[in-house]
């Protein structure tokens, strides 16, 4: 897929999480960072509820834009969901979980990818 594709999924992913009230969202882009992926996109649910939504709708956002689901970690969870996307990295949090892990911090030379 093409990186402006890859791109405007991000985004259409970030406003779809927004429109779900996804606390804290944040799109990091790790395009020149690391190969692993090219975005990582964080967000934090208020319940496992809120989470188990926020999942669905990371998943059909992206697979809409294109994207395919390649692994998913956690899904019974009720702290921590990852969608792999491959090129777009899903990480949905409790706020203690997200508190813990500080995937902020670890990928703290990534570019913010500011979204109005």
């Amino acid at each position: 897929m093409e990186d402006n594709k890859i791109y405007e999924a991000a985004l259409a992913l970030y406003k779809a999480i927004d429109t779900k009230f996804g606390k804290d969202i944040l799109l990091l882009d790790l395009r020149e960072v690391t190969p692993i992926a090219d975005f990582f996109f964080i967000a934090t649910g208020a319940s496992a509820p809120q989470l188990a939504a926020l999942s669905d709708t990371a998943e059909e956002t992206l697979i809409a834009n294109g994207m395919t689901l390649r692994h998913r970690e956690g899904a019974n969870s009720t702290n921590w969901t990852l969608l792999d996307f491959g090129s777009i990295v899903v990480h949905l949090f409790d706020k203690e979980s997200r508190d813990y892990y500080k995937l902020e911090r670890t990928w703290a030379d990534a570019k913010i990818i500011t979204v109005e």
